[in-house]
């Protein structure tokens, strides 16, 4: 999987509050909860990004509560993936239950807000175009991989039932 976007920086301990705050927590529909994604840091997030655009951030992103609001507010606003140098361990599976790529990259704090990077899960590497660096990551296991292109878990084990 290659996914190709610019990039919105955030910094250490973003907490799964800044990401979708709690009063936004009784809203259902994932569209509307999209429309919070990121607003506990920037209440106009949403309507600066494009779809296809990419967070990376620093170490232990998603920390805080294990609420699976904030995974699903950054995909359901069309952020294409997310890269930290760590993620907080219930946060990152929540993403791949999901279906939202995710990745972990030790120098992710080299990349810079507005570059154009483009991240191959497969082959285990981001490039990014605007500063002609290239940079590693833990390539996907295949059966994340299986578990991201269904669209999540759910979707997942709905293949293998069907199979």
């Amino acid at each position: 999987m290659i996914i190709k976007g610019k990039v919105w920086k955030f910094g250490n301990n973003i907490n799964t509050d800044e990401i979708i705050p709690a009063k936004y927590l009784n809203v259902s529909d994932a569209d509307e909860l999209a429309k919070y994604c990121m607003a506990g840091i920037d209440q106009k997030f949403s309507l600066k990004i494009s779809r296809g655009d990419i967070i990376v951030a620093g170490k232990n992103f998603g920390c805080g509560s294990s609420r699976e609001h904030a995974p699903l507010s950054i995909k359901s606003c069309g952020i294409a993936c997310v890269i930290a140098v760590s993620f907080a361990r219930i946060f990152f599976r929540n993403c791949i239950n999901i279906g939202l790529p995710i990745s972990e990259c030790k120098d992710a704090d080299r990349i810079k807000q507005g570059d154009v990077i483009v991240i191959d899960f497969t082959a285990g590497s981001i490039q990014d175009l605007t500063q002609g660096k290239i940079y590693r990551i833990i390539p996907f296991p295949a059966f994340m991989q299986e578990i991201v292109d269904a669209g999540g878990l759910m979707g997942y084990v709905a293949r293998k039932i069907r199979k």
